[in-house]
């Protein structure tokens, strides 16, 4: 055994005055192992273990990236490629002589009456394609050398690596040989400086050497080599084949949505707090739909605003018009805001009485919300917008006075919402038009008649704030639990037409659900998956992993994958890259976005204590001290 030790001090002396005017050696050493000791297997780098191997058997047909397990080794390990083109008159001259000692071989064993050898025949037919392919100036020849180096902090770890290196290189068809009493060449080898130590080479022509460089990888795209900056977008978590990674920004691709499918417990709701938590960090606001309440602890963490739909006193009027800031202060709205509006209501009704509207309903309906306006004095003049909106009672009414039969069907259709047990959602104007970087519209106190409406209104509120160019900014619009809006077809027609127009206001719309199946059955919902650049596949149940499959046209390693998926893995589909990740989040964020309520009631003794005194929630921190405190107790007084 050698050993080799540097001592920077002994060669250059003690330097009496500052680091810089040392030699520039100096710089480099600081970078230099403190020892290094040689030994017959393995080298000692420091406090690093490091064995080399090189390789010398390969497989006899590869495909592109067939050396992407190598690189996506979970363990330290180099792999070094070392590449000598030959001239093509050498390349002819020894092609010629291999022909021969092939050809050569084959004569003696059939004159001898032995069978053929099967490797002599595949190497001569194999020889006979790559000459015919260099003489036609179809290829060329070139010398590869491929060496493996593994890392480790200790003996018996790098074992195990070792073992399990050339156990993956043997599921390749590699055959890699330790460089026994050759470790320091072979480390050297492996190391960034362009030097090959150990000489064991192999010739292969353009096709296979194309075929080994590492174009490929389970990793989403980088950054350029050349460029400084740092990853953009959101961190997802870490990529569960790599272990790089993966960092995504929507706000970078042909559209900004997103949709997250995933079986209940998958993690969906998780991910998309993530998300926005994370996002919050690159000032993009976020309107969230939040059906079960699971956004009001992130939303008061980070100063945002939770609207309590259903809470009392809490109402959104579907008649306000969209009225707007103009540029001296002044309200102002688009021309077509009364018509549009007018069409809203359609859509609303619909989704309110739980079946669309016939011809006539539309008819009736349509002269009843131009009444209803024009008695609280809002026509077609933009100068009377301002006037309060109507209520629903209002329509109600208008269509109870109606002589039609089916102005008055409506009527009583609109009971239980106008007066009935459904009608604190609608019984007054508008309470409150939040804004702020982070709104939440919680859905728990709403009863599950309301789910669909009180969704669809929301998101015709999250629309108007989108919408407005004076208050453009980038934003995230998350529905959560959508499959309750894509049940009615009026709800999931805006949904699609959002989906489809929210890039051009510099938004993306998420939607989340774990009814899979439904989604995907319906025209609808498809058209809003497959307008979603950023797909997000959680685990599946196995009764959905057939339409998805279908849809998304899974292979069976990926369909495999979803169906055993942990909570919080999924596979993140971007159109040209697929991969598989497990969502990550610190124990501060998550402390904010976990729904487990094992955890919130642990999490719940930390809230009701100060952290600092350890007082009970609510008593000030004065209340410690005498309300007469010494007089001789100032600043600067011990």
């Amino acid at each position: 055994m050698v050993k080799h030790r540097r001592a920077a001090r002994a060669r250059y002396g003690r330097c009496s005055g500052p680091r810089a005017t040392a030699p520039a050696a100096d710089a480099t050493a600081a970078f230099l192992p403190d020892a290094v000791t040689v030994a017959p297997r393995h080298l000692e780098v420091g406090d690093a273990w490091v064995a080399s191997f090189a390789v010398t058997g390969y497989p006899r047909e590869v495909q592109p990236g067939w050396l992407q397990p190598l690189l996506t080794y979970p363990g330290r390990l180099d792999v070094a490629l070392h590449i000598k083109p030959i001239d093509p008159i050498t390349a002819a001259r020894r092609l010629k002589r291999q022909l021969a000692r092939l050809e050569s071989g084959r004569r003696h064993t059939h004159e001898k009456g032995r069978l053929p050898d099967p490797q002599t025949e595949a190497a001569t037919e194999d020889a006979y394609d790559l000459s015919a392919r260099v003489a036609r100036g179809e290829g060329k020849l070139f010398r590869l050398g491929l060496y493996l180096t593994v890392r480790a902090t200790s003996a018996p770890h790098l074992a195990q690596e070792v073992a399990a290196v050339r156990a993956l290189a043997a599921s390749l068809l590699l055959d890699a040989k330790p460089t026994t009493y050759r470790s320091l060449q072979g480390w050297l080898t492996c190391l960034p400086f362009g030097l090959d130590r150990i000489m064991l080479r192999r010739t292969v022509d353009t096709s296979a050497l194309a075929a080994a460089f590492p174009f490929t990888s389970p990793d989403l795209p980088s950054p350029a080599p050349a460029s400084a900056a740092a990853p953009e977008g959101v961190l997802y978590g870490y990529n569960t084949a790599s272990q790089g990674l993966v960092h995504w920004d929507r706000f970078a691709q042909d559209n900004h949505n997103a949709v997250v499918l995933g079986r209940s417990g998958a993690g969906k709701s998780y991910l998309v707090k993530l998300e926005v938590l994370r996002s919050l960090y690159r000032g993009i606001d976020a309107h969230v739909i939040d059906p079960e309440d699971e956004y009001t602890r992130l939303a008061e963490a980070v100063g945002g605003v939770c609207l309590r739909l259903g809470a009392d006193g809490v109402r959104l009027n579907p008649f306000d018009l969209p009225l707007r800031t103009g540029p001296h202060g002044q309200p102002t709205a688009p021309r077509d805001a009364l018509v549009r509006r007018s069409l809203f209501l359609h859509t609303m009704l619909a989704v309110l009485l739980g079946t669309p509207l016939t011809p006539a309903q539309r008819a009736v309906l349509d002269q009843a919300i131009t009444a209803t306006y024009q008695r609280a004095g809002i026509t077609a003049d933009p100068r009377t917008w301002t006037h309060p909106p109507p209520l629903l009672a209002d329509l109600a009414a208008v269509l109870t006075g109606c002589a039609q039969p089916t102005g008055r069907d409506l009527a009583d259709q609109l009971h239980p919402f106008v007066r009935g047990a459904f009608a604190d959602l609608f019984t007054g104007p508008t309470t409150t038009r939040p804004d702020g970087h982070l709104v939440v519209y919680c859905l728990r106190d709403l009863p599950d008649e309301l789910h669909a409406i009180a969704t669809l209104l929301v998101l015709d509120t999250i629309w108007q704030h989108v919408s407005d160019a004076a208050r453009r900014r980038p934003r995230y619009v998350v529905a959560d639990e959508a499959w309750l809006l894509m049940q009615q077809p009026a709800g999931a027609d805006f949904l699609f037409r959002m989906a489809k127009a929210a890039r051009k206001h510099w938004a993306g719309l998420t939607v989340a659900t774990q009814d899979t199946a439904d989604v995907l059955a319906t025209d609808l919902g498809r058209a809003v998956v497959t307008n979603a650049a950023t797909q997000i596949l959680l685990r599946q149940a196995p009764q959905a992993i057939d339409e998805v499959t279908a849809v998304f046209d899974l292979s069976e390693g990926e369909r495999a994958f979803l169906l055993a998926a942990d909570r919080g893995q999924g596979l993140l589909s971007t159109g040209t890259h697929r991969t598989a990740f497990q969502a990550a989040a610190s124990p501060a964020e998550h402390q904010l976005i976990t729904t487990d309520p094992a955890e919130l009631t642990a999490y719940e003794p930390e809230t009701a204590v100060d952290a600092v005194t350890h007082t009970p929630a609510g008593q000030h921190e004065m209340d410690l001290f005498d309300e007469t405190p010494d007089p001789s107790a100032k600043s600067g007084v011990a």
